[in-house]
């Protein structure tokens, strides 16, 4: 039974299982001599709550990186006077044999044990401790289950001689299984006799032997008044399978599909065969015949049928045998076989690869323990998603969120998964699409990116991730996002198109968001991963948009935040700012980020001091001229000489140029700009403009300022006049106004800027009453 990813909010008893689970010393359990977890002493615990914590604390090992395993965890529940365990859903490396022997005086009603590969012979004895009560065992893929280790000298020297071998138990029966009914042997390894395995079992109900070869069934006959369900998958079948089959009257469900890529079966369906499983199993409801090659003609020809009217009235169906069936089936597996592809089709669910619902059916049926055939449902859906609109969003993505949850480790899942994602999570479906929903999408999104470093999958999920509002959406997983992206950035051998979209992403997650976010990105290593970057292209004279992203990342992740402008300093980030310029001369775009991100180094007093050498300021000046990008790079150069300005004559340490000829330039770069000039950045506190108004010391620094916000606010008033009035922008330009040393026109220019906040105030008023 596989957890589907719901949209429905999640329980209370989900999110406090979830709680206890990654809090468990805070709530549930002690620390004993600082290492062994221990419940306290006063808890009791029903079924209900410890299969749910058991079977959680599985999913979150395998599916969340971030939660960390506890070796002791299986010991809460070996005592059943404070825990009780029923049903408990253990999977993969997680469970090994001394976790099934912690809890071996648990009364278990329900085990499945899924590709548990740890587990040995050991185990099978401690099943023995289960046998009074379970009901219900999955074995599947447990391959090593039935070997035990066996030290042929048995003495301590000899061990290096003679390494223990694993050696295959063959004395291990089902005996005083009394109560067992449902059984999955499902990928049991070859040489285990499985008729004398299951002999002693009196009444089974449901039989699950795929990927077995057994020549023989005739052994199944002995239950052919309680088998109700019977799975033969990938079994190479006979006559005598089928006679055999034919026998078990009671059946419900059979499978007899297979993986028609896995090998050469000789065995052909024939319409004869259809015919003896409809005449013989009255009470069959659900069949699948997957995978297999249809010997004869099954089909009624088209000219009894009028095309296109399905209908489940087995009297009109187009497979000829199922013309007798007395009503119509519930389940019928037809994938990759040319039955699924007929007019009628007597079933009303139907597995199959001719359209959506047939695919998304296949993908529900298999995706547990069918990984193989999983992979290529979804690769079917996937060319739905992209070339067709999907009508049932919801149930594919969740289908796909599940495929990926549960073989996190299967490149070809995660390859055609992540792909489909892509499609599934793309704008046109956005509106379908919860907050829950897509945090999972997000959540197997960076799983597989973590799992696997292979071109495709990292290329998928990060294209998957561009589909998501960032920062906003990733907001909840920001660390993890980002380490998984510098990683990808930080390998030696890249792949362009990657490189590409992951500097995009990185870009856009330090864009407009709080500087702790900024400084805890910085510290991961950003701004010397950039600046890698930056060097690597430099080095092959290429200005693309990695560069342009990466210079566009830094401005972006300096923005107030000194410390990155320090690192920023530290990596020798001015001597590329200049290998830049001088490579690229007319690269606008990279121009206008690499002085924006300047701007926010010259913001931060402490650093000022090491922009004051002749080279810098010279190139500062020079970009005052500058037409690149409307008025944006020489705006940015004279931001950066404003700040440098603004520490005074005495902070002037350099003999040329004179502080006077810059200021001169700046004066006259200031008033050749265009007041209604519609800009390219973005503003989210003015505090480092707002500094520079209460001064006398630079003039043309003030004049810059008041510019700058003249500018912003009459040309986009409804984002910058509640900004400026907010932080107090006001007061201070009414007292710039009194000051002796302002200039005329910076006076002017603050007027009018203090006229379009009160005219902006007195239109917004609320006037309803």
């Amino acid at each position: 039974s596989l957890k589907m990813a719901s949209d429905s909010p999640e329980s209370l008893m989900t999110l406090c299982t979830d709680y206890c689970l990654r809090n468990l010393e805070g709530t549930l359990c002690y620390l004993l001599d600082n290492e062994t977890l221990r419940l306290h002493p006063d808890i009791f615990l029903p079924s209900e709550i410890c299969d749910k914590l058991v079977n959680e604390y599985v999913e979150l090992v395998k599916t969340d990186s971030i939660f960390e395993p506890h070796e002791s965890f299986f010991t809460l529940f070996s005592d059943p006077r404070s825990t009780r365990l029923a049903r408990i859903h253990l999977r993969e490396h997680i469970v090994q044999d001394q976790d099934l022997e912690a809890i071996r005086k648990q009364d278990l009603i329900e085990l499945y044990l899924t590709n548990c590969e740890k587990l040995t012979a050991k185990s099978l004895q401690t099943l023995v401790s289960f046998s009074h009560t379970l009901i219900s065992l999955s074995l599947f893929g447990c391959c090593n289950i039935f070997y035990e280790e066996e030290n042929p000298g048995g003495c301590e020297d000899d061990c290096l001689v003679n390494p223990t071998r694993q050696v295959l138990v063959k004395d291990f029966t089902f005996e005083g299984f009394s109560r067992l009914r449902f059984l999955n042997l499902g990928r049991l390894i070859e040489g285990v006799n499985v008729e004398t395995l299951l002999r002693p079992l009196a009444s089974l109900a449901a039989l699950d032997l795929s990927g077995i070869q057994l020549n023989d069934v005739g052994f199944l006959t002995q239950w052919k008044d309680s088998l109700v369900s019977l799975v033969l998958y990938n079994m190479d079948l006979s006559e005598e399978h089928i006679q055999v089959i034919a026998q078990l009257r009671k059946l419900r469900h059979l499978d007899i599909s297979r993986d028609h890529l896995s090998s050469y079966y000789k065995f052909k369906l024939t319409r004869r065969v259809l015919n003896l499983f409809v005449e013989n199993l009255v009470n069959l409801t659900s069949l699948d015949i997957s995978g297999h090659t249809m010997l004869e003609n099954c089909t009624i020809p088209s000219m009894e049928e009028k095309m296109g009217q399905t209908s489940i009235e087995p009297a009109k169906s187009s497979i000829a045998p199922f013309r007798s069936l007395k009503r119509p089936l519930q389940f019928l597996g037809l994938f990759e076989t040319s039955l699924c592809r007929l007019t009628h089709i007597p079933a009303y669910k139907v597995s199959g690869d001719k359209n959506e619902e047939q695919v998304l059916n296949a993908i529900e049926a298999y995706t547990e323990h069918r990984p193989e055939i999983t992979s290529r449902a979804i690769n079917l859906l996937f060319d739905i998603a992209r070339i067709e609109r999907c009508s049932q969003l919801l149930r594919a993505l969740q289908l796909v969120i599940t495929a990926l949850k549960c073989h996190k480790d299967d490149k070809n899942i995660q390859v055609t998964g992540s792909a489909a994602l892509f499609y599934l999570t793309n704008s046109e479906y956005r509106m379908e699409q919860s907050v829950k929903l897509r945090r999972q999408v997000i959540q197997v999104v960076l799983n597989g990116m973590e799992s696997y470093q292979e071109v495709t999958v990292q290329r998928n999920c990060c294209l998957t991730l561009c589909n998501f509002s960032i920062p906003e959406e990733l907001e909840f997983q920001y660390r993890r996002v980002n380490e998984l992206l510098l990683n990808i950035l930080n390998q030696s051998r890249q792949d362009e198109s990657i490189q590409r979209i992951a500097v995009h992403l990185c870009n856009a997650l330090v864009c407009q968001v709080d500087n702790d976010h900024k400084e805890a990105v910085g510290k991961m290593g950003f701004v010397m991963t950039m600046l890698k970057l930056i060097q690597k292209k430099l080095a092959d004279k290429t200005c693309d948009q990695v560069m342009e992203f990466s210079w566009s990342a830094l401005w972006n992740i300096t923005d107030e935040t000194p410390d990155n402008c320090e690192m920023f300093l530290n990596y020798s980030g001015m001597k590329l700012f200049l290998e830049c310029l001088k490579e690229f001369p007319e690269k606008q775009e990279l121009h206008r980020n690499m002085l924006g991100l300047l701007g926010n180094v010259a913001e931060v007093k402490e650093l000022r001091p090491q922009l004051m050498t002749s080279q810098f300021i010279s190139v500062f000046s020079n970009l005052l001229e500058s037409k690149a990008d409307g008025i944006e790079v020489s705006y940015n150069a004279c931001g950066v000489l404003s700040h440098i300005m603004f520490d005074g004559p005495e902070a002037w340490g350099i003999c040329e140029p004179h502080r006077e000829e810059v200021v001169k330039r700046m004066w006259a770069a200031i008033q050749s700009w265009d007041i209604n000039s519609r800009r390219n950045i973005n503003y989210r506190s003015f505090e480092p403009i707002l500094r520079l108004l209460p001064q006398g010391i630079s003039p043309v620094s003030q004049h810059w300022a008041t510019w700058a916000l003249y500018n912003l606010v009459s040309v986009y008033p409804d984002k910058y006049c509640p900004l400026l009035i907010k932080e107090g922008g006001i007061p201070l330009l009414k007292d710039m106004i009194k000051m002796a040393s302002a200039r005329q026109e910076t006076k002017e220019m603050a007027r009018k800027v203090i006229e379009h906040c009160s005219n902006f105030k007195e239109e917004n008023m609320d006037t309803s009453r």
